[in-house]
């Protein structure tokens, strides 16, 4: 048995890059960035941050053409797929990316997204996927209290 999924949430850098091709299919190229916060060798925290290539297909593409612009939060499921192509001079190159079959917006209710929802669509290998076209952290706070001081700021505030 062999599993290959990968789940990403991080912010756009670009707006989607659509496309279409001649068939008259969709395609969304975008350009994912999540960032890890380490702690560095004197102390200071440093922000890393690593960029994915992630495409979508079908009604999740239109999702993206619509509602993919920069700084949005994304939450993305799909699989990773690495491409062999030639580049312009002739040279072997390879590409990895994610496949998406899942985006969900993410956001609050005052952000720019549409309503809850979502839509099922097709990718190229024909499974199903699912775009939500609302964030799903729009969900009410009411009535809850937020622990105070509930953070780990370092490592000295850590419980293990």
């Amino acid at each position: 048995m062999t599993v290959n999924k990968c789940i990403l949430i991080g912010n756009l850098g670009r707006d989607a890059e659509i496309r279409n091709t001649g068939g008259g299919a969709t395609i969304a190229n975008l350009r994912l960035a999540t960032t890890d916060r380490r702690k560095a060798p004197d102390g200071t925290w440093q922000d890393h941050t690593e960029w994915h290539a992630v495409v979508a297909f079908g009604k999740t593409a239109e999702i993206m053409e619509r509602w993919g612009k920069k700084g949005k939060s994304l939450y993305v499921e799909g699989r990773i797929q690495t491409r062999e192509y030639t580049d312009k001079d002739g040279n072997k190159r390879w590409s990895t990316e994610i496949v998406a079959n899942e985006i969900r917006l993410l956001g609050t209710k005052g952000d720019d997204a549409p309503a809850t929802g979502r839509q099922d669509t097709q990718d190229r290998g024909g499974t199903s996927g699912r775009a939500n076209a609302g964030g799903s952290t729009a969900r009410g706070t009411a009535g809850r209290q937020e622990p105070q001081g509930g953070g780990f700021d370092d490592d000295d505030s850590l419980p293990f």
